[in-house]
């Protein structure tokens, strides 16, 4: 039954936040009034890259291969998958001229509201009280993913109302988000079976076998992206002193 049940979240999530992501470049590119051979490729790219991407992701957790490395010597593919996945996703929207332009256009409130569905990670704590995956891990992943998904949720309002805290709650959601990836990965390593394997000797993680797997290997680096893109945007809107009008410009910010 609890497989059933990993197996339909891990699917409609899946299909869920690449879509989520496609749609916000979209309104990115409109806004940005782009034309429609650089619009069309941005999109098509973004869009075959998450699926080529979660077909490998898939394939490669099936395989077995996304475990933690046995020995130190052996490399971490999911991390690679995790870390490589965030950057190139991260390269596409802003070191790409369509991208940037397409980002840069996009309502900064609407890259905060991304981080939102982060509350699935109550999916940890229910495999925690259904006894498939160890507390050490459950609860502060899920936790955190939580806490996570509504600091996304106070940052996207505050962001959209011009409230004059708006760009502290955004920088303390992508504090509070980024931390949460950190310890999640952490604690993920230290109760699955590896080389560090140091906790939940007995019931060891499942975090990294599929379909959980595609937490670290899919779902992870596309928020953690969007996290990236925020800091990124932040970064610009003080370098041209567009936050001159205040302590936050709100108008830029929302």
């Amino acid at each position: 039954m609890l497989d059933a049940i990993f197996d339909a979240y891990v699917g409609a999530f899946a299909i869920g936040l690449p879509a989520f992501a496609v749609i916000l470049l979209t309104l990115g590119v409109i806004r940005a009034r782009l034309s429609f051979r650089p619009a069309l490729t941005l999109l098509l790219g973004a869009a075959a890259g998450m699926g080529l991407w979660y077909a490998g992701a898939v394939a490669a957790g099936q395989a077995g291969l996304l475990m933690p490395p046995p020995t130190v010597a052996d490399p971490p593919y999911v991390l690679m998958f995790l870390l490589g996945g965030a950057a190139v996703m991260w390269a596409w929207m802003w070191l790409l001229p369509a991208g940037r332009q397409a980002t840069q256009a996009l309502p900064l409130h609407a890259i905060a509201g991304y981080q939102i569905p982060r509350v699935m990670g109550v999916l940890f704590l229910i495999g925690w009280l259904a006894g498939e995956i160890p507390w050490q891990f459950a609860i502060p992943a899920g936790i955190g993913d939580i806490w996570a998904g509504i600091a996304g949720y106070q940052a996207y309002t505050a962001l959209k109302a011009g409230a004059p805290d708006a760009r502290r709650k955004l920088v303390r959601a992508n504090i509070i988000g980024i931390t949460d990836f950190v310890v999640a990965v952490v604690t993920g390593l230290i109760t699955s079976e590896g080389f560090l394997h140091l906790l939940a000797h007995d019931a060891p993680n499942t975090i990294n076998m599929y379909p959980l797997v595609m937490f670290p290997a899919f779902f992870v680096p596309i928020f953690l992206a969007f996290h990236l893109l925020s800091i990124s945007r932040l970064r610009q809107l003080r370098h041209t002193g567009e936050e001159t009008g205040g302590p936050d410009n709100l108008q830029a910010l929302s």
